[in-house]
């Protein structure tokens, strides 16, 4: 059975999007069978991984509203092991469309449990909010990661997200844990950082990664080519930063890696 993690945090700009594109890039580069979910109507990991969101006719939303049948929806992505659900702007009215349906909080859950069978890991690019979608996001999710930005207002919000996360697992999902917290956008030359990283691991200790992802170009530059920082330039820091959180989860859920 595969494990579907969530990247999720409601501040926007804290390398969400980025982390859960290149981590699913690197779980495939492992030789894992990994589903990406972009579950966010910017469309990001859609385009990050080289689909046009303006040529998507079925996304995430048909599942979720439309009762879609998740094998048509599903795409294969250029690079081995790693398959995507897409999103569209159409997502944003998701929210207001779903309101009135029973268990709308379940509705990603429906779509997204019976696939555990057929991948390693499942991850979810969350949208920058605490709305409905996100609240789907961590119904249907078995574990939670939360990038947190290395700069001064990084754990500001921070609270919030774990009180959501307290509500969805006492409310939702009882089986909902934190998968980890990972510091990202580490700039070793900057005082702050080194502070940001003391003070988080001082709060949370065993619950962030040893992993940090530092500040790099390549990162910075990959979505442009609509590949992950591993095709851009796998020799890059901020490839080999994705590589190494990816050996990290892996080894930490107690998965053989492929030789």
């Amino acid at each position: 059975m595969g494990k579907i993690i969530a990247v999720a945090n409601q501040k926007g700009g804290v390398g969400k999007t980025t982390s859960a594109i290149n981590l699913a890039a690197s779980l495939a580069a492992l030789e894992f069978k990994t589903l990406l979910v972009d579950a966010d109507p910017q469309a990001n990991a859609t385009s990050g991984i080289g689909f046009d969101p303006k040529d998507i006719e079925n996304s995430i939303y048909e599942c979720m509203v439309d009762g879609t049948k998740v094998e048509e929806i599903i795409m294969t992505s250029p690079i081995d092991f790693l398959d995507l659900i897409p999103s569209h702007i159409d997502l944003v009215g998701a929210e207001v469309e779903m309101i009135n349906l029973p268990n709308r909080e379940e509705k990603m859950k429906q779509v997204l449990v019976p696939l555990k069978e057929k991948y390693d890991f499942i991850i979810i690019d969350c949208s920058p909010s605490l709305g409905l979608i996100t609240v789907n996001s961590l119904t249907a999710a078995d574990s939670v990661i939360i990038p947190v930005q290395c700069e001064y207002f990084a754990l500001e919000g921070l609270g919030k997200l774990l009180n959501t996360i307290k509500i969805i697992q006492s409310r939702l999902n009882p089986d909902l844990e934190i998968e980890g917290l990972l510091l990202t956008m580490y700039d070793v030359r900057l005082r702050l950082s080194n502070q940001v990283v003391e003070e988080v691991k001082m709060h949370f200790q065993q619950m962030v990664f040893d992993t940090i992802i530092p500040r790099n170009v390549k990162l910075s530059e990959s979505p442009s080519f609509g590949v992950p920082a591993i095709l851009h330039d796998a020799e890059s820091k901020g490839a080999i930063s994705y590589l190494n959180l990816a050996r990290e989860i892996v080894e930490k859920n107690g998965v053989a890696v492929a030789q």
